[in-house]
């Protein structure tokens, strides 16, 4: 169940993002883009990123996606390419380390070089992915260069590989492009590194070590990475420059010490945010002009000090919009909810309408007995029946008893046992109460749908004053009961009586005759009301039958009622677990809003087509009808209305702005005073995009000397909160401020720049170095190149 609300809630969240769907634009990237993910540490990073493209970029289908790892399942041998539309995978079959090793990152770069087969296989596969790039050419609006964002984990031992495989692609992608920007997402999972966090930090301090060095103006390369087929070597070199563009250090730990709800999921926006923002292929001038474009070349020239040293740059992302997956949520439950009162909020019928209700009410009870007990008609049989030759003299002197035993023996009783007794024991036996009891209600579910599961429930209960139906069952057996006891009283009694007492016609001197009248007499009084009898006390068995029968529908109902009880309990909880997962201010008021809301399309629907809508087939169906196949079907039903008949309604089809206001103001009464107004809630949203952008890095003594900030405005500029955002603080501004243009009702986002802090600023590899200078003073080696060769520890 819980499967089926997410993808419920997902799936409406997506269809409401799909800009199109809302009338909003997607954005569209200017030159060919290339996502390079090094490192085993960085699957699980390549499937988030593509969605939020594929979202985001109307021509995200051209983005190509590269991944390179180790596959420590097969063999040894190196594997090609594996290509799957725009996401490759090349897999380096290096040998495995000694899991003691103390020199994992060493021996993974040893054994890179040690066999030719690894780089020319890197060769192969990277330059597939440059001819499948210009596979896109129409997708884009230049082809003259490609960004190739670089994405590592620090401690991944598998970035030991990063100037090779960096600028390998660099060089072949220079072949098909005039210019390849090149930046670096520096990764790093803090929450990741409870278990190992002693050697995990070591790795990661070991690579920004490296990465000091390679973004350091001094830093040069050379070596015979490019391989033709002929395994001839052609060398690459990198002069004295900074490796990358800009290396962007992102954590899943912000400025404040503080690990996100998100966990990694606001790094992979804020890569694709800087994406949007440095390859963003511009629509309108009347926007793209005035609001503070990024600039580049700018933005590096900011961040560098005095000497020349290349800051490095984080980010910090957040978002304001609907929250979608709350209200789908939110509305299934009060679907339900509503569905269910009007369910048990139904008037109380009377006794005997509700056991006509299931067909036990006396007048069919009655005609059920009469049909299952052979015609009365026969019992003139009797009256035909050879009697012993017994006088009437002889008779009048017995009672009534001893003349049937005179005249008869046994033979009237076998006569009504054999053909009226055995007959109904037999119906009884072969008649199927339960399956009349379940026609009878299907019939009536079917055409009296004021009657549901917690009506029957309710009815059947054995609890003392609640089950109307069972109670008026039982009432009637006890009736019954004490009828039978009567008449079968008044029947022996009448057996005491005397013959010569009885109201037959007696003829004088006519001594046969009389016996003859006697008989008739006898036949018709005393066998008709045994055929009373028979009929009372198969009527009562029948009654009792059906009190077992109510007693187990009571069960089925019960659970029928729990069940679509538990659901509702279940959907309120999704419901508000959601909503907790959202900001709180975001978050306000969706119960009580969406529940006004809810029921009003409901109220609508029903005055439309019919107060019982919902409960017929096309809507949700009758939710009493007692089935094998569980809540699934019914929850499906429901979520199948809420898509198609409520969540389509006009109240859902508005801009964040306001869709909030109306929430925020929904528990307002008209007279209030305190009704918030647009301006306070464009304050508290501003605030709220500021403080939830925090900066995604730790630092330690960062002075406001080497800070550096630009912050970016995702949304419609012409929307009445960005045109507030663009003028909030402008006199005490101290950063850029910029837009970018998307016409969008759907929400608003936000992208904070900070740049110009150093190694020794992250508190990651202040905390981390006393780990790494332990680790490599017990003999743990975590550079592919000499040491020597690398700076001084800050």
């Amino acid at each position: 169940m819980r499967e089926i609300l997410r993808q419920y809630a997902a799936g409406y969240a997506k269809s409401e993002e799909q800009l199109t769907l809302m009338e909003d634009d997607q954005s569209s990237i200017h030159y060919p883009e290339v996502y390079l993910f090094i490192g085993d540490k960085t699957a699980s990073a390549i499937e988030p990123i593509m969605e939020i493209h594929d979202r985001k970029w109307d021509n995200s289908a051209s983005v190509v996606y590269f991944h390179v790892g180790t596959d420590r399942s097969g063999s040894l041998e190196p594997k090609g390419t594996e290509s799957s539309g725009r996401f490759n995978r090349y897999q380096l079959r290096l040998p495995e380390s000694d899991g003691a090793s103390k020199s994992v990152r060493k021996e993974l770069y040893q054994g890179f070089y040690r066999d030719s087969s690894h780089l020319a296989g890197l060769n192969q596969a990277i330059r597939k992915l440059s001819h499948h790039i210009s596979d896109f050419g129409r997708s884009y609006a230049s082809f003259d260069r490609v960004h190739l964002s670089v994405i590592t984990r620090v401690d991944d031992p598998f970035n030991v590989f990063i100037p090779e495989i960096s600028l390998l692609a660099e060089s072949i992608f220079q072949q098909s492009f005039k210019s390849v920007q090149m930046d670096l997402y520096a990764l790093i999972n803090e929450r990741e590194q409870i278990e190992s966090y002693g050697y995990a930090s070591s790795v990661g301090v070991g690579f920004l070590r490296e990465l000091e060095l390679m973004q350091s103006r001094e830093y040069t390369f050379s070596a015979p990475l490019q391989v033709t087929e002929d395994g001839l070597t052609i060398p690459v070199v990198h002069p004295a420059s900074p490796l990358f563009d800009l290396v962007y250090v992102l954590s899943d730990k912000n400025e404040r010490g503080i690990s996100g709800y998100a966990g990694m999921q606001d790094i992979y926006d804020i890569i694709c945010h800087l994406g949007l923002l440095k390859n963003r292929k511009q629509k309108d001038e009347t926007y793209d002009g005035i609001r503070g474009i990024y600039n580049n070349t700018s933005f590096k020239s900011n961040i560098m000090t005095e000497s020349g040293r290349q800051g490095f740059v984080s980010a910090g992302f957040a978002r304001v919009k609907r929250p979608n997956e709350p209200i789908a949520l939110t509305v299934l439950y009060h679907l339900c909810r509503g569905l269910l009162l009007r369910m048990k909020n139904r008037p109380e019928p009377e006794v005997h309408e509700c056991l006509a209700y299931f067909g036990l009410d006396p007048e069919a009870v009655s005609a059920k007995v009469d049909r299952m007990l052979p015609n009365p008609e026969h019992l003139d049989g009797l009256k035909g029946m050879m009697s012993h030759p017994v006088s009437y003299a002889g008779l009048k002197r017995m009672n009534i008893r001893e003349a049937e035993e005179a005249l008869f023996g046994d033979g009237c009783r076998q006569f009504f046992y054999d053909n009226y007794e055995l007959a109904a024991r037999k119906k009884l036996s072969d008649m199927s109460t339960a399956e009349e009891l379940h026609d009878a209600l299907r019939r009536t579910l079917a055409t009296h749908p004021q009657i549901g599961c917690y009506q029957i429930a309710a009815w059947t209960s054995d609890k003392a004053g609640a089950g109307i139906l069972l109670e008026a069952v039982r009432s009637r057996i006890r009736d019954l009961g004490s009828l039978l006891k009567t008449e079968l009283d008044g029947l022996n009694r009448y057996y005491e009586e005397s013959v010569e007492s009885q109201p037959f016609k007696k003829l004088p001197f006519r001594d046969k005759q009389n016996v003859r009248h006697f008989i008739r007499y006898f036949v018709g009084e005393v066998y008709r009301r045994k055929y009373e009898l028979l009929q009372l006390e198969t009527e009562l068995e029948l009654y009792r039958l059906y009190e077992t029968e109510l007693e187990g529908i009571h069960r089925q109902y019960k659970q029928q009622a729990g069940m679509l009880d538990q659901l509702e309990a279940e959907l309120l909880e999704a419901a508000r677990s959601s909503i907790r997962a959202a900001d709180d201010y975001i978050g306000q008021n969706l119960m009580e809003y969406y529940g006004l809301v809810t029921e009003e399309l409901m109220l609508g629907l029903e005055s439309k087509r019919g107060e019982g809508v919902f409960f017929e087939e096309r809507y949700v169906g009758n939710l009493s009808i007692v089935t094998h196949e569980g809540i699934e079907p019914i929850l499906s039903n429901m979520i199948r209305v809420c898509l198609r008949d409520l969540l389509t309604a006009e109240p859902f089809v508005q801009t964040f702005e306001e869709e909030l206001l109306r929430r925020a103001n929904v528990t307002i009464d008209y007279n209030n005073k305190q009704v918030l107004a647009k301006e306070d809630l464009f304050k508290v949203l501003y605030r709220m995009l500021e403080e939830n952008s925090v900066t995604l890095v730790r630092l330690l003594d960062y002075t406001q000397e080497h800070r550096y900030e630009e912050k970016y405005f995702f949304g419609d500029a012409d929307s009445e909160f960005v045109r507030y955002a663009i003028h909030a603080d402008e006199a005490l501004r101290v950063y850029k401020l910029g837009i970018v243009h998307e016409k969008r009702s759907s929400g608003v986002e936000k992208l904070n720049l900070m740049g110009g802090f150093h190694l020794e600023d992250l508190m990651y590899y202040r905390n981390g170095r006393t780990y790494y200078e332990t680790y490599t003073a017990n003999g743990y080696e975590f550079h592919g190149m000499e040491p020597a060769q690398l700076p001084e520890l800050r």
